[in-house]
C-alpha cells in the first residue's frame, strides 16, 4: 500500500496513469476484439498481470484494474453475471500482485468501472434503481478487495455516472473517486452535452477528480480539457486520450498516435491544469513511458502549437441562442395575436409576403403557417416561414403534422426548420390525405403528436436524435399543441392535454371558439383532475364570412359549434355578412381576453383584411408593436 493517501498525493503534483488493457490483451494474446477481457481475471490472470507489469516498468503511478466491463448488465451477455463480484475482486488482487512484484511502494490501484452498456430510461430500458444496484455490486467488490480509489470512465450519460458515484458512496462514503466522460467527434457526448455542461455536472457530484477519457486523440482531449477547466476552474482534472481514432487493419484494431506525440501532449495537458494524465484505447507501455520522460524532464516544454483553444464551443457556451419572441412574450404574460396563413400552391410567395406585411402593420405579433391544410398540395411551410421572417421581419409558427412522415423525415424536417431559424412549432396530427388532392398517397405515421412533442423537448432540444445519437448543438424549439376546447368528451380531452403538457408542450392553440363559456368550462374540468391549468392558451377566433360558411362549419367540421344566435346574426346580415363576422370576432376576442393569453385568428378564404379589421379593436398598429426584424433573427 502507498505510504501517502491518494488525496494527499493528488495535491503534490501530476500523477501518471497506465494505458490500455483491452487493446493490449487483444494484440499480445491474439484475442478477438470482442473477447470478454474481464473474464481473464479468472481464466488467465497471468496475462493481465504481465500487462500491469509493463505499465509499472514504463513509470505509471496508478494501475487500473481489468474490470471496465465487469458489471452484471454487460456480463449477462456472456451469462457471467453471477461471477461479477469474483471478477472484480480478482482484478484488484492481480493489480496488487503486480505492484508487489515490482518492488515499488508509490503505486495506487484504481478500481475501473465503465458504463452499463445499456441506456438509462427514458432513452433506454434500464431504470435508475437497476443501474444503482448493478454499480453497487461492482463497486462493492472493488472496495472490499482493497482498491485505493475508484475510476469511473468512458461514461456518456452524466445521470448514469451520478448513479455510479451514489452507489459507491452508499458502500464507502470516503472512497476517493475519479469521474470521466467520453465525447464524440463533435465534442459532444452521445446525449448532446458539451464539455462545459459535463464539467459543471461532474463538479456537482463532489468527486475528487473530473475529466475526459477515450474519445479521440490528444488534440481533441486537450480542447475538451480546456473547456472543462473554464467551466469548473476549482475541480482537479484528468485526461486520458485514445491513441487517435481506431482503424481496422488486417483484422486488428490499430491506433495511429505515436508515443513521442503523447509525450508532447503530456506537457500540454499539464499546462492546461490536468493532475491525472494517462492513456486509453490503443495506448501502450511505450506511450506511458514517453509521457513519463516528458513529465520528468525539467528542460522540456510543450510546443506552442499544442496549446490550441477552439473558440467555437466557448462561444456557444457564452452566447446561447436566445428564446424566440413568442417564448419571451408568453413568459412575460403578454397577450399575443397570431394569424394563420396557408402556403401558396406555387413556388412564388409574393402574395403571402404582402399579406404578412399588412398583418404586421395591423399589429399582429406572429404568423402561423399551416402545412397542406385539407390535404391540399402546397409549398413546404418552413420555406414560407423563412421567407416571411426574412422579408417581413415578423416571427412565425410552423405547423408540423405527424401524418405522412416517418421518423427520419420528422427529424430531418425539424432540423431543416431550425437551420432556417424557424423555432416555434405547432405539433398536430394533420388532415387525412383521403380528403385532399391525392387520396391514395401515403397516410401513415411513426409518431403521435404527444410523442413528437416529447421527442422535440427531451431529445432534439437536448442535442440528440430519437435514437440517442448526437446532433451536435441542441435545438431550441418552442412547441405548441392542439386543444379541442369544444370537445363533447371533455374528460378525454382534459387527459389528452395533460399528456401533452407532461411531454413538454409550451402552449396550446384551440379550435375556434364561438362561446367563451367553453374556455371556463375546460379550465374547471382540468382543475378538477390535475389542478389549475397554467399552460398558455391561444383561443381560436374564426371570422364568419356568410350564412353558408357558418352552416358548413357548424354541421360538417368536427370540433366547431356555432350558437344559433350567431348563425342568425350572420344570416340576417345578408350582403354585409363579412362585416358582421368581423364584429362577432371582435366581440369574441374581447370576451376571451381575460380567459386566454392570446388569440389565434383563422381568416377564411384568404381574407386577411378581415383579420386585420378584427385586430383593429385592440388599438394596435405598427407604431405601437415591439416587433422588429431583429426579433425574427434572434
Amino acid at each position: 500500500m502507498p505510504p501517502i493517501p491518494f488525496r494527499e498525493r493528488l495535491v503534490q503534483g501530476v500523477m501518471l496513469l497506465d494505458g490500455a488493457m483491452g487493446t493490449m490483451l487483444h494484440a499480445r494474446e491474439n484475442l478477438p476484439i470482442d473477447t470478454c477481457f474481464d473474464l481473464l481475471n479468472l481464466t488467465d490472470p497471468g496475462a493481465v498481470e504481465s500487462v500491469h507489469a509493463l505499465y509499472l516498468e514504463a513509470g505509471a503511478e496508478i494501475l487500473e484494474t481489468n474490470t471496465f466491463s465487469a458489471n452484471i448488465v454487460k456480463l449477462s451477455a456472456c451469462d457471467l453475471q453471477d461471477e461479477c463480484a469474483a471478477i472484480n475482486r480478482a482484478g484488484v488482487e492481480i493489480a496488487r500482485r503486480a505492484v508487489e512484484a515490482s518492488g515499488r511502494d508509490d503505486v495506487y490501484v484504481a478500481g475501473s468501472v465503465g458504463p452499463l452498456g445499456k441506456r438509462l430510461a427514458p432513452f433506454g430500458r434500464i431504470t435508475p434503481e437497476e443501474a444503482e444496484h448493478a454499480f453497487a455490486i461492482q463497486t462493492g467488490a472493488l472496495i472490499e478487495a482493497g482498491a485505493d480509489l475508484l475510476l469511473f470512465e468512458t461514461f456518456t450519460d452524466v445521470n448514469e455516472i451520478a448513479l455510479a458515484v451514489q452507489a459507491a458512496r452508499s458502500i464507502r462514503p470516503d472512497i476517493p473517486i475519479v469521474a470521466q466522460v467520453t465525447f464524440n467527434r463533435d465534442d459532444r457526448t452521445a446525449l448532446g452535452d458539451s464539455p462545459a455542461q459535463v464539467a459543471r455536472a461532474l463538479a456537482d457530484l463532489n468527486v475528487d477528480v473530473i475529466g475526459v477519457n477515450c474519445s479521440g486523440g490528444p488534440a481533441q482531449l486537450l480542447r475538451i480539457l480546456q473547456h472543462m477547466h473554464h467551466a469548473a476552474p476549482d475541480s482537479p482534472l484528468s485526461v486520458v486520450p485514445n491513441a487517435g481514432w481506431p482503424e481496422m487493419v488486417h483484422g486488428r484494431v490499430m491506433y495511429p498516435a505515436t508515443p513521442d506525440y503523447f509525450g508532447d501532449y503530456a506537457l500540454a495537458f499539464k499546462e492546461a491544469g490536468a493532475c491525472l494524465i494517462g492513456g486509453c484505447c490503443g495506448t501502450t507501455p511505450e506511450h506511458i513511458q514517453a509521457m513519463r520522460r516528458a513529465l520528468d524532464d525539467p528542460a522540456r516544454h510543450a510546443p506552442s502549437l499544442l496549446t490550441v483553444r477552439d473558440r467555437v464551443e466557448q462561444a456557444l457556451e457564452e452566447t446561447p441562442e436566445q428564446p424566440t419572441a413568442l417564448a419571451r412574450k408568453l413568459a412575460a404574460g403578454e397577450f399575443v395575436v397570431t394569424v394563420e396563413m396557408p402556403p401558396p400552391r406555387s413556388f412564388s410567395a409574393q402574395k403571402v409576403i404582402a399579406s404578412a406585411e399588412m398583418l404586421r402593420d395591423s399589429g399582429v405579433d406572429f404568423i402561423n403557417v399551416s402545412d397542406s391544410p385539407m390535404a391540399r398540395m402546397r409549398m413546404s411551410p418552413w420555406a414560407v416561414c423563412h421567407l416571411i421572417q426574412q422579408n417581413v421581419g415578423i416571427e412565425t409558427v410552423l405547423h408540423f403534422p405527424t401524418r405522412g412522415r416517418n421518423l427520419l423525415r420528422v427529424q430531418g424536417d425539424l432540423l431543416a426548420a431550425h437551420a432556417l431559424n424557424v423555432r416555434n412549432v405547432f405539433v398536430v396530427m394533420g388532415d387525412p390525405t383521403v380528403i385532399g388532392d391525392y387520396p391514395d398517397s401515403f397516410d401513415t405515421h411513426d409518431i403521435a403528436p404527444s410523442a413528437l412533442i416529447e421527442l422535440i423537448k427531451h431529445s432534439l432540444n437536448k442535442g440528440v436524435d430519437q435514437a440517442g445519437g448526437s446532433i451536435g448543438v441542441p435545438t431550441t424549439f418552442l412547441v405548441g399543441c392542439a386543444l379541442n376546447i369544444n370537445a363533447r368528451a371533455l374528460d378525454r380531452e382534459v387527459k389528452l392535454l395533460h399528456k401533452k403538457i407532461e411531454a413538454g408542450a409550451d402552449f396550446a392553440l384551440t379550435q375556434p371558439v364561438f362561446d367563451p363559456a367553453v374556455i371556463e368550462r375546460f379550465h374547471d374540468a382540468y382543475a378538477a383532475q390535475f389542478g389549475p391549468l397554467t399552460l398558455p392558451l391561444l383561443a381560436g377566433i374564426l371570422p364568419l364570412f356568410g350564412a353558408r360558411h357558418a352552416a358548413f362549419l357548424h354541421n360538417e367540421v368536427p370540433g366547431i359549434e356555432i350558437p344559433q344566435s350567431l348563425r342568425q346574426r350572420i344570416e340576417a346580415a345578408g350582403e354585409t355578412a363579412p362585416q358582421e363576422g368581423v364584429l362577432i370576432a371582435q366581440e369574441l376576442l374581447h370576451a376571451v381576453k381575460p380567459l386566454a393569453q392570446g388569440v389565434y385568428l383563422m381568416p377564411a378564404f384568404g381574407r386577411y383584411d378581415l383579420a386585420a379589421a378584427v385586430i383593429d379593436s385592440l388599438g394596435r398598429s405598427r407604431a405601437t408593436t415591439d416587433l422588429h426584424p431583429a426579433d425574427a433573427r434572434s
